[in-house]
């Protein structure tokens, strides 16, 4: 199946779990991905949310693979900031490999967050959003 954020907008949160559990870590991304939270997800909504945070909030990520680092596109003009590092690691979901983005040595505004991706299409990846060790939220990028 080939999945678009309107298409992971539209699932439940069981399903979009069960994707998140089914796919691959993938190789460490590089250069910028559009961003889009899902909130809510599978419900009415989703779609006016994150139009509300990618307007206002958070456009995606910027990753640099060779350094480990990324930023986030934050704000209506895009501004990079609030940095974590990148690395392989293990998933607090299903103890399987995923890509960790830990704020916690990187950031004081986001030090309890910590968001971990896996591949689920070319240059595709679904994202979950924990706050300590609650999860928050899901969202994609697209590369």
């Amino acid at each position: 199946m080939e999945y678009d954020a309107a298409k992971l907008m539209s699932m439940s949160q069981v399903q979009l779990d069960d994707l998140f559990r089914a796919s691959p870590a993938g190789d460490i991304p590089n250069g910028q991905a559009k961003g889009t939270a899902i909130i809510a997800p599978g419900t009415a909504y989703t779609v006016n949310i994150a139009e509300i945070i990618n307007h206002f909030g958070w456009q995606g990520k910027v990753f640099d693979a060779q350094k480990g680092v990324l930023k986030n596109k934050i704000l209506a003009f895009g501004l990079e900031a609030i940095v974590a590092k990148v690395y392989k690691g293990t998933s607090w979901m299903d103890e399987k490999e995923c890509i960790v983005l830990d704020y916690s040595d990187t950031s004081l505004l986001a030090h309890w967050v910590r968001d971990e991706i896996r591949l689920i299409g070319p240059g595709f990846y679904l994202g979950k959003v924990y706050w300590a060790k609650t999860r928050l939220i899901d969202f994609c990028l697209e590369f």
